[in-house]
């Protein structure tokens, strides 16, 4: 039997909810969700989340590991001098647990607060970079109106 079976009904959410709830990979989540590509590079998110990229390496893994993110190239950029090839996004899996965990109920708030954030230029020219897409599935899960403002 395995160790996950043998904790009972409740350990699965309980360990979901904590690896969604470290203040690192917290604020992750938050800002992939706020971003309007929902794709980031490294950069970008050590600079909206104000941790170390070593901070976020491992947070990274973690959640790659989990199969609620996953790192996506887009290769016309590699090697691309300013421009960054490697992003990271959600996955199939992490979107069905970010829908059970409301976190998308929050994809207003978090992109709100997103467009609100002063950049610089590097982190504007990481924005506007071209990067792969997101699996359709993803996409569409993490897609909302947003309101409009007339």
């Amino acid at each position: 039997m395995s160790e996950t079976a043998d904790a009972g009904p409740f350990a699965e959410q309980q360990r979901l909810f904590e690896l969604l709830s470290q203040d690192t990979r917290h604020l992750i989540v938050q800002e992939l969700l706020g971003h309007p590509t929902h794709l980031m590079s490294l950069a970008e998110l050590e600079y909206m989340t104000g941790k170390s990229q070593a901070a976020i390496n491992d947070q990274l893994e973690t959640l790659i590991d989990a199969d609620l993110l996953a790192r996506y190239t887009h290769d016309p950029s590699e090697g691309t001098r300013d421009l960054p090839s490697q992003f990271y996004g959600f996955t199939e899996r992490g979107v069905e647990i970010l829908h059970e965990y409301k976190y998308l109920r929050g994809l207003p708030v978090a992109r709100a607060l997103y467009e609100n954030t002063r950049k610089t230029e590097k982190i504007e020219r990481h924005e506007s970079a071209p990067r792969p897409e997101l699996p359709d599935a993803v996409a569409d899960a993490l897609e909302f109106d947003e309101p409009d403002l007339e």
